[in-house]
């Protein structure tokens, strides 16, 4: 699991929207050194996966949809990256050759009890939280 150039930028978009203001992508954008292309695309992601509303039209713009104590990095993580996995064998439906049930694979095995504590890592505080310890310092 790598936290991606996409994934930073988002994180930096939620950061800008965490006043709960609608804000145009290119304010977004020149606050948060993003480029433009990648702010769209990824506003896109954050919006299907329910976490940020898009405004059309004159007055548009994008908020959260709701206050940043309402998710974590790891909600980011995986609107952003659906394939949020220390290895391919972590996927849902990958069949390994090396794992059968009667000798599994024990690599495979440890990959799952990292990525658990990653998961938990992620999901421990919400972006209220940390965005808050951050102005604080």
């Amino acid at each position: 699991m790598i936290i991606t150039k996409e994934c930073d930028y988002a994180l930096r978009i939620i950061r800008e929207l965490a006043d709960n203001q609608k804000k145009l992508v290119d304010s977004i954008c020149n606050k948060e050194f993003i480029p433009r292309p990648y702010a769209y695309k990824i506003l896109k992601k954050l919006e299907k996966a329910g976490i940020v509303k898009s405004y059309r039209g004159p007055s548009g713009g994008y908020m959260l949809s709701k206050d940043t104590g309402s998710f974590t990095l790891y909600d980011i993580l995986i609107a952003i990256q659906d394939d949020a996995f220390l290895s391919e064998c972590m996927k849902r439906g990958f069949q390994c050759i090396r794992d059968d049930p009667d000798q599994p694979c024990m690599v495979h095995q440890e990959l799952c009890r990292i990525q658990k504590i990653m998961i938990a890592a992620f999901s421990e505080k919400s972006l209220a939280e940390i965005i808050n310890t951050n102005e604080s310092k």
